[in-house]
C-alpha cells in the first residue's frame, strides 16, 4: 500500500506538504489594475494572488504578470495564473487557476479549480484539483445579473469538498467569518479604495 501511495504523489502534492494553502485570496480583474500593487502590499501575509488579466493581448498580460508576481513573491505570496498550465509553468506561476478541465493537467503545479456547481465540484475532485474556488456567493459586479448561490446553497455545495473551499463573489471578511469556510477570495473585497 504505502508503495502504490508513494507512486501517486504529485509534485504539487509535494509542494502542498511543505506549503499551507492561502486562506485569503487577491483575484486581479481589469478594473483594479491600477492598483493591484497596493493591493499586493496590503495583504496579509499568508495569503495567495490569482493573475486574470483576461482583457490584454499575451505580450502585455506577460510583463503585466511579472510585474505583479515580483511584487507578490517578495512578500511570500505564492502567484496562480489564470488559464493555461503550460504557460503557467512557463511564466514561472506556484499554481494554475481556472475550470476543472484546465487544471488537470497541471503536473508540477498547485491547481486551484473554479467550481460553481455540485457537478463542477465532481469534475474538479476527478482533475485532483489542490482547491477549489465557489462562486459565485454572493452578486458580484465581474457577472451582473448572474443567480449567486447565497451563503446556504454555498455551505451545502462545500460540505461535499475533498480539498478546501476558498468562497469567492461579493466576498468581504465580514461575510467570510460569518460563513466560516476554508477562505474567501475577492476582487472589489480586497482592493484598496
Amino acid at each position: 500500500m504505502a508503495r502504490c501511495y508513494s507512486d501517486a504523489v504529485t509534485k504539487s502534492q509535494t509542494l502542498l506538504t511543505t506549503r499551507v494553502l492561502p486562506a485569503t485570496w487577491l483575484i486581479s480583474d481589469a478594473r483594479n489594475d491600477a492598483v493591484l500593487e497596493k493591493a499586493l502590499d496590503t495583504l496579509p501575509r499568508g495569503s495567495g494572488f490569482v493573475f486574470r488579466h483576461y482583457h490584454l493581448p499575451t505580450p502585455q498580460r506577460h510583463a503585466r504578470f511579472k510585474v505583479l508576481a515580483h511584487i507578490a513573491r517578495a512578500r511570500g505570496i505564492p502567484v496562480a495564473l489564470a488559464g493555461d498550465p503550460a504557460r503557467a509553468r512557463d511564466w514561472g506561476a506556484d499554481a494554475v487557476y481556472g475550470a476543472p478541465s484546465q487544471v488537470a493537467g497541471a503536473h508540477g503545479l498547485i491547481r486551484v479549480a473554479t467550481v460553481h456547481s455540485l457537478r463542477e465540484l465532481g469534475e474538479a475532485h476527478r482533475a485532483r484539483a489542490d482547491l477549489v474556488m465557489l462562486s459565485p456567493v454572493f452578486a458580484t459586479r465581474s457577472h451582473p445579473g448572474a443567480k449567486a448561490l447565497g451563503p446556504m446553497r454555498a455551505r451545502l455545495i462545500a460540505r461535499h469538498a475533498q480539498v478546501p473551499v476558498v468562497m469567492l463573489g461579493g466576498m468581504n471578511a465580514r461575510r467570510a467569518r460569518a460563513m466560516a469556510p476554508h477562505g474567501w477570495a475577492a476582487i472589489d473585497g480586497l482592493t484598496p479604495s
